[in-house]
């Protein structure tokens, strides 16, 4: 066990802001295998879906390997040279507000902390922002305006001693899972513990609920504002916590009661029955361990800001902070939003969580650094970033680890500013994405499995990701290239690190300027600025404030002691009020469409649609729709449809589910240019911004649907990527060894045939063909090419495929052709591998028809027994929802045969 044990490195993982620890090790064939780190307090060694599969995305293919300049490879020296000379051409020319960093959660601690120390300390903007400003920026507002400061005050162990948990904004199962699995277990353990989501939608995190609260889009603050009314005429607040800690609270019990009183007025407002409504404020009103738990439904709002302070409200009046098992709580979307918070990556803070406009603040960073030209102002903030970039204001532009086209709001008027601008620099570890193909300037940066250096994660706790892989081609360090860069602008005394190490250093001693007691800022890691190059290597996970090394793991919340970081130590009510949704929709675009996350996919999946594994269980973009929608345009699942909005369009599949209301409409974010010919969700969204944060909603928008009809299908199966723009429609899989392309057009089938037929290069070795009749009104045609026993080719085209089951295709690259499998092919018939169904459990590789055996071979089904019979929902638990439901379809249907 020792032996092994040394093999594995601990390190962190990729995706969401839970930041569970991983352990992994390079196997024999030269892979990554991956694994839960156990003594992590994040995660106890669980891992969901995409954690588990993270060995499975590190590969060199699609790596952009050498910096590039105007479509040309060419060495560093003479890329950094050409980017430092060009920025300071432009600053000496317009001005430093005349470039721009647009950075990102994806970058580590160290990245973030040079990057800011660049643009604000030496260049002399704050026009750096980051992508963390579409998930979380609106709590970091109502974080500073109650507490005085960007904290969040508990730790994850207050969800197991918590007895009311509300989830609101979030769907915690998909986003957040192995979270979502600690509050399951929790609530396992203590049935009496009371869940409530509060979701427009009816999503899988509904499936622990005792209570789900369908409220309307946008109306969050009518929510919490009645909650406060109620509390308040129910003697249910804290006279005592309010008098001696808090401030305000008058002037927001009167705007709360503005919405909710009359209380038909509120009900109107929240279209939720009175039944329901009374049940959860009683419930709140009458539990004193509550934890309400948000996230982007909370944040993504032209509102986002005050829905934070109206949930803040209501702690604080019944004084439900700073002990076990209570508190508000946010959870963030990616892996190191909390660390860019921390060093200044918005636009509107300095680094260490001080202030633009506090003057102690500034002359302390300014001797910190040696610097006299400190940035004394905000810069823009993502949207105005790029409105600015399409006046000509930015000349020059340099992202960082993000894909600003496709995540951005109104992805058209993005290409187009881009286009514009003179200088546009991307550092990025993929070569093809939306954003790299409008940059003149490509700089390859590490790729997660290659990095060294920290996160930070949504309860506040440090963690070292360590590198595990040698960097492909040229690719280097984000720190080390913006550093490079500053030397070149002719900064090199203050750029001068050896490694990540003296970054980190630097950083944790930042947090101590005018707070070496951590009574000016929460954020204070004395207790690491005396890390020597050893120590950090080997540092442990560390909770802030850190006053002393953590040798042990330790759970800390914030405001036990009732002082908070505003100037009277009391933390502000703020009172807010219900606003209508800045988009509304009307005939032209009835309906109201929402985004957001998949299970299995991260992002604008650039790592996780580099999986099989991760594309199996949703390989096509859809829009979610309510069945009296689908018969009022009379569509049918699987249909394709034109989504369309003021700002653009997309082409995607319809789903069809009575998860979400009539009048609403969901998409997902992933899919895009590099996956789908026209399915980026951001094509579609208004650039409305909340006026106090500038954070996007990407929540409401409203849209329009109609049918996109066409003659002929493809499922085409190839070891290569294939250039489709002549197709009306096409999505991207990626399946062992190769691609499945699903492909839909206006020409007939037999057209379809004839061009697809042209893609293929190689005919060689044996070619099998299936054809019922090309003069047939619904002729289908199947072939599979195979050389040297593999599958190379196979394609099946018919005017519809959509009543077919044709998950077969995803696996034929990665098995030997027998007779059998040709037979199967060939007829339509599936045996063997071939008949195994849809893939259900993604962690464990298990597809439908082996969890349909195990239902038909059990007396009574369970999703325990199952398990034990298949392994089937024992990883990550994401899948448990989709076990229950052919449980319930195909325990029924063979009890009766």
């Amino acid at each position: 066990m020792m032996i092994e044990k040394s093999c594995w490195t601990k390190t962190t993982c990729a995706y969401c802001g839970v930041g569970c620890g991983i352990e992994a090790k390079v196997n024999s064939q030269g892979n990554l295998d991956i694994r839960g780190d156990k003594d992590h307090p994040a995660n106890y060694g669980k891992l969901c879906s995409k954690g588990l599969a993270l060995g499975e995305t590190v590969g060199h293919q699609g790596r952009l390997l050498a910096p590039n300049i105007d479509g040309a490879d060419t060495d560093w020296p003479t890329a950094l040279n050409h980017v430092a000379t060009q920025f300071s051409k432009t600053i000496k020319e317009f001005g430093p507000d005349s470039v721009a960093f647009y950075v990102s959660g994806q970058l580590l601690t160290e990245d973030y902390y040079v990057a800011n120390k660049l643009m604000k300390g030496f260049i002399g903007s704050g026009n750096i922002d980051t992508n963390s400003r579409l998930c979380m920026s609106s709590t970091v507002v109502g974080h500073k305006r109650a507490f005085g400061s960007d904290t969040v005050p508990i730790c994850y162990q207050d969800l197991e001693s918590a007895e009311m948990v509300i989830i609101t904004g979030s769907n915690l199962a998909w986003c957040h899972p192995v979270l979502f699995q600690r509050l399951k277990a929790a609530k396992e353990q203590r049935p009496k513990l009371f869940i409530v989501v509060i979701d427009p939608r009816q999503t899988d995190t509904c499936n622990i609920a005792d209570l789900h609260l369908a409220i309307q889009p946008g109306a969050d603050v009518a929510l919490f504002n009645g909650l406060l009314t109620y509390l308040a005429e129910q003697k249910k607040i804290n006279p005592e916590y309010i008098s001696n800690y808090t401030q305000g609270f008058q002037a927001s019990l009167k705007s709360a009661q503005n919405d909710a009183l009359p209380h038909q007025q509120l009900l109107e407002k929240l279209k939720i029955p009175d039944k329901q409504l009374q049940c959860f404020y009683q419930k709140f009103a009458e539990t004193e361990k509550v934890v309400t738990i948000y996230s982007q439904g909370i944040n993504q709002s032209s509102q986002g800001s005050d829905k934070v302070n109206s949930i803040l409200n209501c702690h604080l009046a019944t004084g439900r902070i700073g002990k076990a098992g209570m508190g508000p709580f946010s959870v963030t979307g990616q892996p190191n939003a909390m660390g860019g918070r921390e060093v200044g990556g918005l636009a509107n803070t300095l680094a260490a969580h001080m202030e633009f406009d506090n003057p102690v603040d500034h002359a302390a960073i300014s001797h910190f650094w040696k610097t006299d030209n400190l940035a004394t102002s905000a810069g823009l903030k993502a949207i105005d970033l790029f409105d600015a970039i399409d006046e000509g204001k930015i000349k020059a532009i340099w992202i960082m680890a993000t894909n600003p086209v496709v995540s951005l709001p109104n992805s058209n008027k993005i290409i187009k500013a881009l286009k514009k601008c003179p200088l546009v620099i991307v550092s990025d570890c993929i070569k093809d994405t939306a954003t790299t193909r409008l940059a003149n300037v490509l700089l390859p940066a590490q790729g997660w499995s290659e990095k060294s250096g920290t996160v930070t994660n949504s309860e506040r706790r440090i963690s070292r990701q360590r590198r595990l892989l040698p960097t492909p081609g040229e690719g280097k360090a984000d720190w080390w290239i913006v550093s490079e860069v500053a030397k070149r602008m002719g900064f090199s005394d203050a750029f001068n690190y050896l490694h990540e190490g003296e970054i980190f250093s630097e950083y944790a001693q930042m947090t101590t300027l005018g707070n070496e007691d951590g009574k000016r800022r929460a954020l204070n890691l004395i207790g690491l600025t005396k890390l020597d190059a050893q120590g950090y290597a080997q540092l442990k996970p560390q909770q802030w404030p850190v006053t002393a090394l953590q040798e042990s793991i330790i759970h800390q919340r914030l405001f036990s002691d009732n002082l908070f970081f505003t100037d009277s130590k009391k933390a502000q009510f703020i009172a807010v009020n219900h606003q209508p949704l800045q988009s509304i929709c009307n005939k032209n675009y009835p309906l109201l469409l929402n985004s957001g996350r998949i299970r299995d996919h991260w992002h604008t999946m650039t790592r996780t649609g580099l999986s099989s594994r991760l594309s199996a269980h949703i390989s096509e973009p859809f829009i979610k729709i309510n069945p009296l929608e689908a018969q009022k345009k009379q569509l049918k699942n699987g249909d394709l449809v034109q989504v369309t909005s003021l700002t653009g369009s997309a082409l995607v599949r319809v789903s069809i589910s009575t998860a979400i209301k009539n009048k609403q409409v969901f998409m997902p974010i992933h899919w895009n240019q590099t996956y789908a010919k026209q399915a980026s969700v951001c094509a579609l969204i208004l650039a409305y911004t909340d006026r106090h944060s500038g954070q996007p909603e990407f929540k409401a928008t409203p849209v329009n649907i109609d049918k996109w009809h066409f003659q002929s299908e493809a499922l085409f199966l190839t070891r290569t990527e294939l250039e489709l723009a002549e197709f009306g429609y096409w999505a991207k899989q990626k399946v062992e060894k190769g691609y499945l392309y699903r492909i839909a057009d206006k020409m007939p089938a037999n057209q379809l045939k004839a061009k697809i037929t042209l893609l293929i290069k190689n005919k060689a070795g044996k070619n099998l063909n299936y054809s019922n009749n090309d003069e047939s009104d619904n002729p289908l045609y199947r072939y599979v090419n195979i050389q040297e026993k593999k599958v190379c080719y196979a394609y099946i085209i018919a005017p519809n495929l959509q009543q077919q089951t044709l998950d077969w295709m995803q696996y034929l690259l990665d098995i030997t052709p027998d007779v059998t499998i040709e037979r199967s092919i060939i007829s339509g018939l599936m045996e063997g591998k071939l008949a195994q169904g849809k893939m259900i459990c993604v962690c464990k590789q298990v597809a439908t028809n082996a969890i349909k055996d195990a239902i038909q071979a059990q007396h009574s089904p369970t999703v325990e027994n199952i398990g034990q019979c298949t392994k089937a929902g024992t990883g990550c638990g994401s899948c448990i929802p989709d076990i229950e439901q052919l449980i319930e379809t195909y325990a029924v249907s063979f009890s009766t045969a």
